[in-house]
């Protein structure tokens, strides 16, 4: 959450002269409301249900580039249609960089608590290491500009598809 998932898929899609489809937007597509309102109307499971369904549609096609909500690693689901549908990418970022650039967004259901900060750091330890078994690649994020992170990762991506 806030490590610029969305941003970075964008320009990568755009780079690789593919299509960019975000799993939160498209569930708000068919959906018709927002992230939120699922939250409140259906809790996280209804939510994490309808993300399930939505990975497992989307990691099944090709040309994408997919950005999948902060959460979705959780599923052991959503990692097995991940890696084994493309390349993954862990855009890994401290926790204080997640809390500076999240502070200020109302619109992430999860980080609407007394304490928003030690949230975030109770999610970065649950998740880091789910990312981390799955990632094909890990780019730290870091104080680079989104066109320099494209950039190398572009680089590693190609590495990658060298290898034998």
């Amino acid at each position: 959450m806030g490590a610029g998932k969305t941003t970075v898929g964008k320009l990568l899609a755009k780079h690789l002269h593919k299509t960019f489809v975000d799993s939160d937007h498209e569930i708000e597509k068919r959906t018709g409301v927002n992230i939120p309102l699922i939250f409140e109307l259906e809790g996280e499971a209804g939510f994490r249900a309808r993300e399930t369904a939505m990975i497992a549609e989307l990691s099944a096609l090709s040309d994408i580039v997919l950005a999948t909500g902060g959460g979705a690693i959780l599923n052991p689901q959503n990692r097995e249609n991940l890696g084994k549908n493309g390349t993954v990418v862990y855009l890994h970022a401290k926790v204080r960089d997640l809390w500076h650039r999240t502070r200020h967004d109302k619109s992430r259901p999860l980080l609407q608590t007394a304490d928003p900060q030690a949230r975030l750091n109770e999610l970065f330890i649950q998740r880091d290491p789910l990312y981390r078994e799955i990632a094909d690649i890990v780019m730290d994020t870091g104080e680079q500009s989104a066109h320099a992170l494209v950039h190398q990762l572009e680089d590693k991506i190609k590495q990658l598809q060298c290898k034998p």
